[in-house]
């Protein structure tokens, strides 16, 4: 099993053994349901899919009702499929945060926070062009000149230019495990995740 899908609660900070404030983010994981699991002979490729928390009868269509009533769980807001043979899990089967363990090393993906439409300084970490030449009054955060004259006469794809900044998938690998809460399936990690409170994330091995 690759991993489980869990809910950003917030960051907060514990003690290790020798006294040094270690910076954690608290991360609610599971329960997650196996919901679907494919093979070669069916689905030409085996996978597993786990889906978390639960939603309301009322706003599922009824595909939705149907797929996860073969699972014997209710409907639930975020499924995640993982590629790969599982010959140990089952239809239906409940998945808990005790199938991490302590000290060991997770990769977490998630998307990081929304900026909107942003300029060059923001979204680039341009320096701006400053007001020190030729009396320019309102140049601090403009991006400058983008292309040449003449030659080439355009502007090359890829230009570092203003526009719609964060949202996007991210991935950190290697973050330590520091406490696991099995009665709350709460996950402490060492160190930041991208993503808001209350963002979905996946946590693999």
């Amino acid at each position: 099993m690759p991993g489980l899908i869990g809910k950003k609660i917030g960051m907060t900070s514990v003690f290790d053994e020798e006294g040094r404030n270690i910076p954690c983010t608290v991360i609610q994981v599971g329960p997650c349901v196996v919901t679907q699991i494919k093979t070669k002979e069916k689905d030409k490729y085996d996978a597993v899919q786990i889906a978390y928390d639960d939603k309301m009868v009322k706003r599922s269509n009824k595909a939705e009702i149907g797929h996860f009533k073969k699972a014997n769980t209710t409907p639930k807001r975020k499924v995640v499929e993982f590629r790969g043979k599982q010959e140990k899990l089952q239809l239906g089967q409940v998945l808990n945060v005790d199938f991490f363990s302590d000290d060991t090393w997770l990769d977490i993906t998630g998307f990081s926070k929304g900026k909107g439409f942003q300029g060059v300084v923001k979204r680039h970490r341009f320096g701006g062009v400053g007001e020190t030449t030729h009396g320019q009054h309102n140049r601090k955060r403009a991006p400058g000149s983008i292309g040449a004259s003449s030659d080439p006469s355009r502007v090359f794809k890829g230009m570092r230019m203003a526009g719609r900044t964060g949202n996007n998938q991210v991935k950190v690998i290697n973050l330590r495990v520091v406490k696991i809460i099995p009665e709350d399936n709460i996950l402490l990690v060492k160190g930041a995740v991208p993503g808001y409170k209350g963002s979905y994330l996946i946590i693999e091995k």
